[in-house]
C-alpha cells in the first residue's frame, strides 16, 4: 500500500475540477472571491480525506467484508447467510448519511411523506435485495437473468406509479450506495464468491442492491397514492439557489462554513461507521475469531476510514456544493436568456464535470481496484475509469438538457435501461456485473453534492425548475451502457487475438 501514490492519484482526479471552476469563476461567470477561496480549501481537504479514506478501506473495511462473506459461506448454512445479509443491508443503509439527507429533501417536496418511514422502506429494499444478490451467487444463477427479471418487474411496477415519484425512486438507488456501504457490500460479495472460486460471479451484488430501494420506493408511492395523496396542493414548489455568502470578517467568510458543518459531518461519520464497526465486533466474537494482530489492523483501518470520511465530507459540503450551485445558476441563466454559445458552454462544462468528478468518488476507486485485482490486471483501473467517465459525462449532459428544456424523465430512463438489457445479451457476464455495480458507485457523495448542485442550479432557471429529482438516476444509468460496451469491445479483442 503506497500512500504517496494514492495521494497523487486523488490529486490528479480533483485538480482538473478545481482548475475549471477557478477559470470560469474568475472570467466568464465571476463568482464571489471568498466563495472561490473556500472552494480551493475544500478541494485540498477533499484530496487529503479521500487519500486517508482509501488507506482505511484497504486496511479495515475490505478485509472485514471479504472475511465475513467467506466465513458465512463456509458455515454452509444458507439461512444464516441470508439473515445476516438482510440485517447488514438494513442497518448499514438506515445509518447512511446520504439517505437521511435524501429523506429530508423528499419530505421538503412532499409534505405527506414520513421521513422515518421513507428511510426504513429504503433500508428494507436494500436488505431484501442483498439477500437476493447473495442467493444468486451461492446458487450460481446467471447475473444476466436475474437483472432481466428484476428490471422487468421494476418497470412493470413503474407504469402504475405517480409520475412525480419516479425520479425520486431511481435517485434512491444511487443515494443508498454511500462511501461506507459500497466497499463493504462489494467485499462481502467477493468473499462469498472466493469460497466458490468463481470470479465471474464476483461482481453484480451492488448493482442488484441498487434495484432494492427503487422497487421499495415505487411500492411506497403506490401505497401513498392509494391513500389519496399526490394532489397539487401537497407538492411544495422548489425554485431557489444556494444561500448567499454570509457577511462578516474575511476569515469568518472563508472558514465559517467549514466550522458550521463540522459538527454535523462528524456526527454523520460516526453514524455511518458505527453500525459496521458494531457488526465487526459481533462477527469477530462469534464468527471470524481473528488474531489480535489482525483485529488491530482492521481497527486501525476503521479509524483511518472515519478520519478520511469526515475530512472528505467537510471539504465537499464546506467548499464544493455552493460553488456548484452558483456556477450552474449563472451559466443556466445566461443559457436561457441568450442561448447559442452559452447553452453550448453549459453543456460542455457539464460534460467535463461529469467525466472528471466521477473519478474522484471514493467508491469508484474501491471498485476499480477490486476489478483490477480480480481480473489479474487484464481490466486495468485506467480503462474502467475512462469508460465510467464517458458514461457519467453523457448522463450529466442529458440531465442539464432536461433541466433547462424540461421533458419527462421516462423518455430517457426507458430507452436507456432497454439498451442496457440488450447489451447484456452480447456482453460477458463479468462485465455486466461490473457495469451494474458501476451504476451504483458512480452516484456517490461528490457527484450527489457538486454535480447535483450544479445541475439543480441550472434547473432553477429552466422549464424544469421544480423537478429536482432524476439527476442521480441518470448518473446511475449511463455506466450500465458504457461499461457493457467496454465488455463487448474486450470480448471482440480477445476473439481477434485468439484467431491470430
Amino acid at each position: 500500500m503506497n500512500v504517496i501514490n494514492k495521494l497523487k492519484e486523488t490529486a490528479v482526479s480533483v485538480f482538473p475540477v478545481m482548475v475549471i471552476v477557478l477559470l470560469l469563476g474568475l472570467t466568464v461567470v465571476p463568482l464571489d472571491k471568498y466563495l472561490l477561496i473556500r472552494f480551493v480549501f475544500g478541494g485540498i481537504l477533499l484530496i487529503l480525506g479521500l487519500t486517508i479514506f482509501l488507506v482505511g478501506i484497504d486496511l479495515g473495511i475490505q478485509p472485514m467484508g471479504e472475511r465475513c462473506g467467506a466465513e458465512l459461506t463456509r458455515k454452509r448454512s444458507l439461512s444464516l447467510l441470508l439473515i445476516c445479509a438482510f440485517v447488514i443491508g438494513f442497518i448499514v443503509t438506515a445509518a447512511e448519511p446520504d439517505i437521511q439527507v435524501f429523506g429530508s429533501q423528499v419530505r421538503g417536496l412532499f409534505s405527506f411523506v414520513n421521513k422515518n418511514v421513507f428511510t426504513f422502506v429504503i433500508a428494507a429494499g436494500v436488505g431484501i435485495f442483498i439477500t437476493i444478490g447473495l442467493l444468486r451467487t451461492v446458487l450460481n444463477i446467471s447475473i444476466k437473468w436475474v437483472l432481466f427479471i428484476l428490471y422487468a418487474i421494476l418497470f412493470g411496477v413503474m407504469i402504475f406509479c405517480p409520475q412525480s415519484f419516479i425520479g425520486i425512486a431511481f435517485d434512491s438507488g444511487g443515494a443508498t450506495t454511500g462511501p461506507m456501504t459500497v466497499p463493504f457490500i462489494m467485499a462481502l460479495g467477493l468473499g462469498v464468491s472466493s469460497v466458490r472460486s468463481d470470479d465471474e460471479n464476483s461482481f453484480g451484488l451492488t448493482g442488484i442492491c441498487s434495484i432494492g430501494p427503487i422497487m421499495a420506493v415505487l411500492l411506497y408511492s403506490l401505497y401513498l397514492k392509494s391513500q389519496g395523496n399526490f394532489d397539487s396542493s401537497s407538492v411544495v414548489q422548489i425554485s431557489e439557489t444556494a444561500e448567499a455568502v454570509a457577511a462578516g470578517s474575511p476569515l469568518s467568510q472563508i472558514f465559517g462554513p467549514f466550522e458550521e458543518i463540522s459538527g454535523e459531518v462528524l456526527r454523520d461519520s460516526v453514524i455511518s461507521i458505527m453500525p459496521l464497526f458494531g457488526l465487526f465486533i459481533l462477527f469477530q466474537a462469534f464468527l471470524l475469531k481473528m488474531t489480535a494482530r489482525q483485529v488491530a489492523k482492521i481497527v486501525i483501518g476503521f479509524i483511518y476510514s472515519f478520519i478520511g470520511l469526515t475530512v472528505f465530507l467537510i471539504g465537499v459540503h464546506g467548499g464544493f456544493s455552493q460553488v456548484g450551485s452558483e456556477l450552474g445558476f449563472a451559466l443556466g441563466s445566461k443559457a436561457l436568456s441568450n442561448g447559442g454559445i452559452w447553452f453550448v458552454l453549459l453543456i460542455a462544462v457539464g460534460l467535463v464535470f461529469g467525466a472528471v468528478i466521477v473519478c474522484a468518488e471514493p467508491a469508484v476507486w474501491v471498485l476499480s481496484e477490486q476489478v483490477e485485482s480480480v481480473s489479474g490486471g487484464t481490466i486495468t483501473r485506467k480503462l474502467l475509469l475512462v469508460f465510467l467517465a464517458i458514461g457519467t459525462a453523457i448522463a450529466i449532459c442529458l440531465a442539464l438538457i432536461r433541466s433547462v428544456a424540461g421533458f419527462d424523465l421516462k423518455w430517457i430512463l426507458i430507452p436507456g435501461y432497454g439498451l442496457s438489457m440488450l447489451l447484456m445479451i452480447f456482453c460477458p457476464s463479468m462485465f455486466s456485473g461490473i457495469a451494474f455495480d458501476s451504476g451504483g458507485v458512480a452516484s456517490g457523495p461528490l457527484t450527489s453534492t457538486f454535480v447535483l448542485s450544479f445541475t439543480l442550479g441550472a434547473a432553477c432557471v429552466g422549464a424544469n425548475g421544480n423537478d429536482s429529482f432524476g439527476v442521480i438516476a441518470l448518473v446511475a444509468m449511463m455506466p450500465l451502457i458504457a461499461i457493457q460496451i467496454m465488455g463487448i469491445m474486450f470480448k471482440l479483442k480477445q476473439k481477434k487475438g485468439g484467431q491470430k
